[in-house]
């Protein structure tokens, strides 16, 4: 997998092309993930994102949808805690869990193909 490449510094991937480094992370990083999948980042998207890194931060893994939903509920409140609002948010194939993970500079969820 190649590197990301920010304003000339290269940032090493992993085989997956997820960070290899989860201290490499930074915004700009998180926009440059969600510009190669054509994403254009607005609030309601760094609130999940953030959402995502406090997860990761408090149990020490990137969440499968089921337990990401449940916090997303305590965190942001009901009306942003389903898969639709994620998947209308973070569109693509597959979870987006997994798009989040990556924009968010984490390791993929187990889970995830």
């Amino acid at each position: 997998m190649a590197d990301l490449v920010i304003n000339g510094q290269s940032i090493k991937l992993d085989e997956e092309g997820y960070l290899a480094s989860l201290e490499d992370w930074t915004e700009l990083v998180g926009e440059a993930f969600a510009n190669t999948l054509e994403l254009d980042l607005t609030e309601a998207h760094w609130d999940v994102i953030h959402a995502m890194r406090s997860f990761y931060n408090t149990f020490q893994l990137s969440p499968a949808m089921r337990p990401f939903i449940k916090y997303i509920r305590q965190q942001l409140g009901q009306e942003k805690s389903t898969s639709l609002y994620l998947m209308t948010l973070f569109p693509g194939d597959g979870s987006p869990v997994k798009r989040i993970a990556l924009i968010a500079g984490l390791p993929k969820p187990d889970n995830c193909l």
